[in-house]
């Protein structure tokens, strides 16, 4: 095998993937995984789902959601292990003032600026090396995680 090169399988009409690459798309994979296992479980706790991946030039939002009054922009954070640490750990102060730019952008563009919002962020453990049944999925919601961050951008 190549240095910096998964190989897959390298019969006839086969590329081999860039180890960057399928890094890359693993990591992309655990992260769709860990949102939709977020999405059902804000929806068992009575979260109404407005929208999903929200983009801007600014960064993203991975779920913008409804409780009660209050907007909910929430931000999904998926580990397949502990080892570096807990996933909610990575939602530092430069996140946050990214998620506060995105969800402002979101509320300006819908006309929504004066009503009730907050940030909720969800931690997802997957204690199956990432490809995990219902039964090895730890989740942790914090609610109303940090403010708003205004300033410099």
């Amino acid at each position: 095998m190549r240095s910096g090169v998964y190989r897959q399988n390298l019969k006839k009409g086969r590329e081999a993937i860039p180890a960057a690459t399928f890094m890359s798309r693993r990591k992309n994979d655990l992260g769709a995984q860990g949102e939709n296992i977020a999405v059902r479980y804000l929806q068992n706790k009575g979260y109404r789902i407005v929208a999903r991946n929200y983009r801007t030039r600014f960064g993203e939002i991975d779920i913008i959601a409804e409780q009660g009054p209050d907007l909910v922009f929430v931000e999904v954070k998926t580990r397949a292990s502990g080892l570096f640490g807990s996933p909610l750990d990575s939602v530092d102060v430069n996140k946050q003032k990214q998620l506060s730019r995105v969800a402002l952008d979101y509320m300006s563009r819908k006309g929504c600026e004066n009503r009730p919002a907050r940030f909720d962020v969800v931690g997802i453990l997957l204690k199956n090396r990432g490809f995990s049944r219902e039964g090895d999925v730890a989740v942790e919601l914090v609610r109303n995680a940090f403010d708003f961050c205004r300033g410099s951008w």
